[in-house]
């Protein structure tokens, strides 16, 4: 039997965490392979620390990008710039390369689906819908109606106040923040819904010399006085549940934040999958996105599944639903489809499979086609993975995402009337 009343936590971390640079710098070399080639295979992957960046990967393209250039430029609109940034800087730190292209036995595989190979088909040059999944795996996507966006309130919350954090940070509401930080949000459920906030945790990197001050107790209390009143209040006027008098607050609980971002600790793409997506409210199939581009399942297909989701709760159908999808490499249908609402549906679960299953295409073309990933990043200025990869892949509502759209909801509802009554 599922739990009633619990505590539930959720995580995000800001575009200067040591992993979130690396995400950012990968999908940034991403939206610029799109961007001069929508037909380009990449999967890049980075890694940073002190001093240095290095991004490795497979990546097949007609097209030239000045990749150091690409990095430099991103670490740069993160924020870190030397000292002022936290000892970080784009202008001085190595950028190493190892690029190879994407394996011949790999490309094979999605050029053509084992279906349309089967069928002695051809495969025109725009692709149709007959190309397979670049890799096996599975996917999930999650709905849920906490929140206005359908998404888990913990993480919801959890990805506004990194947000905001790194806004003040960058409107200079006040001049010592530095772009590394974490925030973290515990809610008290009873009878599963949420009812209170519990804990609220925010560090943030800072400088040693805050006001004048270099004494730690007094730099600390200047910034917990300040994360609450322009970080904290801000970020809750939009929501109907508040701290309350026995909320607890956790300022920089380590006592001081100086040393940060990739001077203070490695980081790498793909380390903050569950920061992604739901904060581990639902499950995860494993696969991370930044840095792939839209043949890759792990991140098409995971987009699909939010999508699904959204629009059955968005429908009423449920109160919460969670789908998984699993595909095998090459072949292009979905080797499974599998729905739950947790006994929360207004149909059964095998129904609203059925209804999936009739309503949307899932094959990889198709979600690349339905979601115009491949010219995304041209039609949002060269930048849209890239925003993409901090603060959430999905629930996003301060830029148009395509896989948070609910225009299926209606119809959606139309065909389940068929099963009610």
């Amino acid at each position: 039997m599922a739990l009633k009343n619990f505590l539930f936590t959720s995580e995000s971390v800001t575009e200067g965490h040591p992993d979130k640079v690396c995400d950012q710098i990968s999908d940034a070399i991403l939206d610029e392979f799109l961007t001069k080639d929508p037909k380009s295979r990449v999967a890049a992957e980075t890694t940073v620390t002190t001093g240095m960046a290095l991004v490795c990967g497979e990546i097949t393209s007609n097209c030239y990008v000045d990749i150091p250039s690409v990095v430099r430029n991103t670490i740069k609109l993160i924020g870190y710039n030397g000292e002022e940034g936290g000892g970080f800087d784009y202008k001085t730190c190595a950028v190493l390369t190892s690029i190879d292209e994407q394996s011949t036995d790999i490309a094979s595989g999605v050029n053509k689906a084992i279906e349309a190979r089967s069928n002695n088909a051809e495969i025109s040059t725009d692709e149709t819908l007959d190309i397979g999944a670049g890799d096996q795996g599975i996917m999930f996507g999650y709905a849920c109606n906490e929140t206005k966006e359908l998404m888990p309130l913990p993480i919801s919350l959890a990805h506004k106040l990194a947000y905001r954090l790194a806004q003040v940070r960058k409107e200079r509401l006040v001049d010592y923040l530095r772009p590394d930080g974490k925030s973290q949000v515990t809610v008290e459920y009873v009878d599963g819904k949420p009812k209170r906030i519990d804990t609220i945790v925010i560090s943030t990197q800072h400088d040693p010399v805050i006001n004048g001050n270099s004494d730690n107790t007094r730099i600390q209390e200047i910034i917990e006085k300040d994360v609450i009143n322009l970080v904290i209040k801000p970020v809750f006027e939009e929501f109907e549940i508040k701290p309350d008098e026995s909320t607890k607050y956790l300022i920089n609980p380590s006592g001081r934040f100086v040393i940060g971002g990739p001077q203070g600790d490695a980081g790498l793409t793909g380390r903050k999958i569950i920061v992604d997506t739901y904060g581990g409210y639902a499950r995860h199939g494993g696969g991370a996105f930044s840095g792939k581009d839209p043949t890759k399942v792990d991140r098409s297909a995971a987009y699909a599944a939010r999508w699904v989701a959204k629009n059955i709760v968005k429908a009423g159908l449920a109160e919460k639903c969670e789908i998984e999808l699993a595909y095998a490499i090459g072949k292009s249908q979905p080797v499974s489809i599998l729905v739950d609402t947790f006994d929360t549906g207004k149909i059964s679960d095998e129904q609203l499979s059925k209804i999936v299953s009739e309503t949307f295409d899932l094959r990889p073309a198709a979600i690349i086609k339905q979601f115009d990933l491949r010219n995304l990043p041209s039609k949002n200025d060269g930048k849209f993975y890239q925003k993409l990869a901090a603060y959430g892949h999905v629930g996003r509502e301060d830029f148009y995402v395509p896989w948070e759209d609910t225009s299926c909801a209606n119809e959606l509802a139309k065909k389940a009337e068929n099963y009610i009554g």
